[in-house]
């Protein structure tokens, strides 16, 4: 069920108010001012479509609550037992008392972002920059030109091995084509899985013969797969499970087609955007040339690429031969 706006709190003899015990001039106060929470409450509703059952929890609380997560970097356990603790952000997600006790159960913000998605979150960053022109820290002409970050960050996937993306893929066109009512020839589901740890084993035995045979033949299980429901996709109704089913094949077309050694490969499928950035820089190659009374500079780094991932191992070493040389 929705959230329900919660109705405003009575003078209480025995408890002052938040705005009798903080500073006014604070700036989670100011921002507080800032926000206009009532978008949060509009927009967010649409995502609880029952109308039964227990009324959730106030959208200002859990939007004040990943505000200040998003700040201050804390974990959901560690938000919520702050929030209990600390006035001020008490204040900046809407009550009127100190509470004493925790707003909510730590696993609720993990249940409310599963809910409002990707959506919701961008909610979150418009009404941020809203905020920010009301205060007269962004401008018009700030928006015009957008600056991109371009910090690297760790995505959660697994080692991208050939194996794995081969047999992953055969299982997601297995269960689109079951979703969809495609009678397939053969789905492997049970050869793939055990071609899969074969590879692993014949690589750990350094058998790479039978490694690379043993792949062969899941890679052509996986595009057999494929083809087959290639050939059917006419009957697949028009609509979202038709256009899941052209972007999964899209997809693995692109892996099935890929070389160890290509630019842009996929490592993952449902982190197609994902690429692998090598570590380190490679240092300029030192003309033989030149001399000098102090010792020469390391040599150019010895680099080798991987053929799965294309992560360059750099190796540095001071050229003692050469220097030995020159000394002499």
């Amino acid at each position: 069920m929705k959230p329900r706006k919660p109705p405003p709190e009575q003078d209480d003899l025995l408890r002052a108010r938040l705005v009798e015990m903080i500073d006014m001039r604070h700036e989670l106060v100011k921002l507080a001012d800032l926000i206009d929470w009532e978008v949060f409450e509009r927009e967010w509703a649409g995502f609880f479509p029952s109308q039964t059952g227990r009324p959730a929890t106030p959208t200002r609380v859990i939007a004040g609550l990943l505000y200040l997560q998003h700040a201050f970097r804390l974990s959901d356990e560690a938000v919520v037992a702050r929030w209990a603790e600390n006035p001020y952000w008490q204040h900046f997600c809407g009550e009127t008392f100190f509470l004493h006790r925790l707003p909510i159960d730590p696993s609720s913000m993990t249940r409310w972002r599963n809910r409002i998605g990707e959506e919701g979150v961008e909610w979150l960053l418009t009404e941020t920059i809203k905020a920010g022109q009301r205060a007269g820290a962004v401008q018009d002409d700030h928006l015009k030109k957008v600056t991109v970050d371009t910090t690297v960050m760790e995505k959660n996937i697994a080692h991208p091995t050939d194996a794995r993306l081969y047999e992953r893929a055969r299982r997601k066109l297995v269960g689109l084509a079951r979703e969809a009512g495609i009678d397939l020839r053969q789905n492997y589901n049970r050869l793939g899985p055990r071609l899969s740890g074969q590879v692993g084993r014949y690589a750990h035995a350094r058998q790479f013969k039978r490694m690379s045979k043993t792949l062969r033949r899941l890679k052509g299980y996986t595009g057999r797969v494929l083809r087959d429901i290639e050939r059917q996709m006419d009957k697949v109704m028009e609509g979202p499970l038709k256009a899941r089913i052209t972007e999964v094949t899209a997809l693995v077309n692109r892996l099935l087609a890929q070389k160890p050694k290509d630019r842009k490969k996929l490592y993952s499928l449902h982190e197609p955007a994902v690429d692998c950035i090598s570590k380190g820089k490679r240092i300029s190659a030192t003309s033989s040339a030149r001399r000098s009374a102090s010792p020469p500079p390391p040599r150019a780094a010895s680099s080798s690429a991987c053929g799965r991932c294309r992560a360059t191992l750099t190796t540095v070493t001071p050229c003692t031969r050469r220097w030995s040389r020159w000394k002499s």
